[in-house]
């Protein structure tokens, strides 16, 4: 039985994660495909670019919102005790497959975005702290410098370190998620480096109104 419900929660947090919200917010209130412009990806650092701040900020709190359930779903298992390494280590799983989900979305051909917000959002359902403290770093990297890529790329980088060092979070699973984590977000990130680095890379629309 306890096989059968994780399996479940394994695909109900992969199906949460496939929801598309960038596709569906650029079709459904701006008549667009979102993979159609700028770089091409269904996630929020494209729709921030794109459709500019009011449809960027809807969509980066949605995918928050999916890994943060995603991660959540196992306090409805009755056999798990919170806080515990069991406990904690299928948070993980059950946000990792959202995360998988949203760059790999069953309802959009397997196209999605680069799972930065949705990995925020598992963070935020497991260590609160940790993840508030990557979001301001995050915050004030983007509004210094305007890029969405840049901002996640050293968040990213820095949640480990933050999660040790300032909470000395010392659950294994854990910091080696963290690691893997920054990991993931450099790979995933390649050509944005590659941009940032010759200075081509897109800036996002925070003080403008999208303009048709």
């Amino acid at each position: 039985m306890e096989l059968l419900s994780i399996g479940i929660g394994v695909v109900v947090s992969y199906l949460i994660g496939s929801m598309p919200t960038a596709l569906w917010v650029g079709k459904a209130f701006y008549g667009i495909d979102i993979r159609e412009h700028g770089s091409g990806n269904s996630g929020a650092s494209n729709t921030f670019r794109v459709l500019g701040k009011k449809a960027g900020t809807a969509v980066l709190l949605i995918d928050i919102i999916k890994g943060l359930t995603a991660a959540s779903l196992v306090r409805y298992f009755a056999f798990l005790e919170p806080g515990t390494i069991k406990f904690v280590n299928l948070q993980l799983l059950f946000g990792l497959s959202s995360v998988f989900g949203h760059i790999f979305p069953i309802y959009s051909k397997f196209k999605g975005g680069k799972g930065i917000a949705t990995l925020v959002g598992m963070v935020l359902g497991i260590h609160y702290l940790s993840a508030l403290a990557c979001i301001m770093l995050f915050v004030v990297i983007l509004f210094s410098t305007r890029y969405v890529s840049l901002s996640s790329i050293l968040a990213a980088m820095a949640f480990p370190l933050i999660a040790v060092l300032v909470y000395k979070n010392e659950e294994p699973m854990f910091i080696a998620f963290g690691i893997a984590a920054a990991i993931m977000v450099v790979l995933t990130h390649q050509k944005n480096i590659v941009r940032l680095v010759s200075g081509n890379e897109n800036k996002a629309k925070l003080l403008k109104k999208h303009r048709q």
